[in-house]
């Protein structure tokens, strides 16, 4: 299971969600850019900046609403320690 974070192209507004498939959820949030009844499509969120695995969905839904409960300073300086320049993560290429 994947907790995960993305952004839009200006990172003014954070998604955070969670997956048992990060790549198919991804693909499903580029599919989705610029549907207006959909919040990542409405606000171009489709970039990943952050993402964590974890052992189960229990932990993993604890964790996302967690994070959705902190403030954006908070989310900020967690993705920024995982991801300095806050560039889109490719998940073929990611070495983190």
């Amino acid at each position: 299971m994947h907790v995960y974070i993305l952004t839009n192209p200006t990172q003014t507004t954070l998604y955070i969600g969670v997956t048992n498939d990060l790549t198919r959820r991804l693909y499903e949030h580029s599919t989705g850019r610029g549907d207006a009844e959909k919040f990542t499509g409405r606000y171009q969120i489709d970039l990943l900046v952050y993402f964590e695995t974890l052992p189960d969905a229990t932990q993993a839904i604890a964790r996302e609403n967690q994070l959705k409960g902190w403030t954006r300073r908070k989310k900020d300086a967690l993705i920024t320690a995982f991801n300095p320049t806050w560039k889109a993560i490719d998940l073929d290429t990611w070495e983190g």
